[in-house]
């Protein structure tokens, strides 16, 4: 490629720490597509023939029907996709396809490549995030009166319902989406005709190849355009942000899958077993999803890392922007993909939740709030009177709807029979009617406006 400059070849490490084909061969398809981009300006600018033009884009058509049948072949002296791409070119064609490369460099090159590819990832992130936020619907729906304990601390709070939890999560996703979504925005400026870094003499016409492309525009800087990064780091920063959400839900799982919880079995699909222990139903799933999230932030740092020090414009450190991508997009489909699974499959126990929902003392504010509302009580102290009472309750080996009126009178004489309208948890749960509670109507209608809201 250089050899007018250089009398000597590579060395062997040289040429193996040089090339990335066996990584950005993933590029093949945005490489294709931008090259036939460009041919068709530079035609239609007059820089080459039409003719020539022509016999390009047949070319690469060739190439690319060559990579779909066979693969891209890791040659190292073609050291990247790029020239892998232009070599097939010049079997295909012949001579003219050196023309290719006319008022065109590697880096504005790659840039655009590499822009087309993570635009591809962010859209087949959000059509996965898309069925996985269905399928919480779906079991919300199924379960939006199913009573279950709310924890804080990992303790017992308020008894909530299991169709509220699983919404959590779809509040979780849909900023996920929009996280995306808003960096899918913001990298939509086409780098290509920055060239290596100054732009270029050559009467191009950027907004030609930015429409073909489905760019909003080219980039307005020629040294940002080559050396930006920007749109690789936001894709990793939402790629993590929402890992840590798969992560959250795959812990819950792993949770209640145990024993001590009992709310949940995983189907056959999502879970393994043990080669020893024959008893065992592992969720190894959502550990996977749980292990997936670290990786991930781990690839996010790597990048910023690399990128943290460079000067303008490019690098050869920026060689390694795209396997940290390339590996946290393959983890989070799959940890999307293992969760949508785990969700749309899973048994839940809700006998179980409710039976833990009402032992352990979950309405102990709703006797609290009673207090307030019924008696006139200051919630301070209506606090110290209900924990007194909550007392009672433990050392009776009772719910809280259990204690005899006279106990409770016993503690504080302004409660009545009345108190036990709010003391059950069902009472409790349907009480919850402010705007984003879990009140059963409060989840149906969230699901509505969501099921409405949601379409990919």
């Amino acid at each position: 490629m250089w050899g007018g400059r250089f009398a000597e070849g590579p060395a062997a490490v040289m040429r193996e720490i040089n090339a990335s084909i066996p990584f950005d061969k993933r590029l093949w398809r945005q490489d294709v597509a931008g090259s036939k981009a460009h041919a068709a300006m530079l035609g239609a600018q007059g820089i080459i023939s039409t003719e020539d033009a022509a016999a390009i884009s047949a070319g690469l058509d060739m190439v690319a029907a060559g990579y779909e049948a066979n693969g891209v072949a890791e040659d190292l002296t073609l050291e990247d996709i790029h020239m892998q791409s232009e070599a097939r070119l010049a079997e295909a064609i012949g001579p003219v396809a050196g023309r290719l490369h006319t008022a065109r460099s590697r880096n504005d090159q790659v840039a655009t490549d590499f822009k087309l590819w993570v635009r591809d990832a962010i859209d087949a992130v959000d059509d996965g995030l898309f069925h996985f936020q269905q399928a919480l619907l779906a079991r919300a729906e199924e379960h939006a009166a199913s009573v279950m304990p709310g924890f804080t601390h990992l303790q017992s709070a308020q008894p909530v319902t299991l169709g509220h939890h699983l919404m959590a999560y779809h509040e979780m996703i849909a900023r996920d989406r929009s996280r995306f979504t808003d960096a899918r925005a913001r990298m939509n400026l086409c780098p290509l005709g920055s060239t290596a870094l100054a732009g270029t003499g050559f009467p191009i016409d950027r907004d030609m190849t930015a429409t073909a492309l489905g760019f909003d525009g080219p980039t307005r800087n020629s040294l940002d355009g080559v050396s930006d990064r920007d749109f690789a780091i936001e894709y990793l920063t939402a790629a993590a942000q929402c890992a840590l959400h798969l992560s959250r839900l795959a812990e819950e799982f792993i949770l209640w899958a145990s024993q001590p919880f009992g709310f949940v079995s995983l189907s056959d699909q999502w879970s393994t077993g043990s080669s020893i222990m024959p008893q065992k139903r592992n969720p190894d799933a959502a550990e996977l999803v749980r292990g997936h999230s670290g990786r991930i932030i781990g690839c996010l740092t790597a990048l910023m890392i690399t990128m943290k020090g460079l000067p303008l414009a490019y690098s050869k450190d920026m060689q390694d922007d795209k396997p940290p991508v390339f590996e946290a997009h393959d983890l989070l489909a799959l940890s999307i993909a293992a969760m949508t699974g785990m969700v749309e499959s899973a048994t839940f126990r809700t006998d179980r939740m409710r039976g833990l929902a009402e032992a352990g003392f979950s309405t102990a504010t709703d006797l609290a709030d009673w207090l307030v509302r019924e008696a006139g009580v200051p919630f301070r102290e209506a606090h110290h009177i209900t924990g007194r009472a909550v007392k009672r309750a433990e050392e009776l080996g009772v719910a809280l709807d259990k204690v005899s009126i006279a106990d409770l009178q016993a503690i504080d004489a302004r409660i009545d029979e009345r108190v036990y309208d709010v003391l059950s948890v069902d009472a409790s749960v349907a009480s919850r009617t402010s705007f984003g509670g879990t009140a059963p109507a409060r989840v149906r209608a969230a699901i509505a406006a969501a099921k409405k809201g949601n379409e990919p």
